[in-house]
């Protein structure tokens, strides 16, 4: 499951994207 960008350890699917883009994260760097 280990998904690239995790800055802070674990990131919630509904909280914003750590990449930056202001996506949720489900829909960015989540989707897979």
């Amino acid at each position: 499951m280990g998904v690239g960008l995790e800055l802070s350890g674990r990131t919630s699917r509904n909280d914003s994207c750590p990449c930056g883009s202001g996506k949720k994260y489900k829909k960015c760097c989540g989707m897979n």
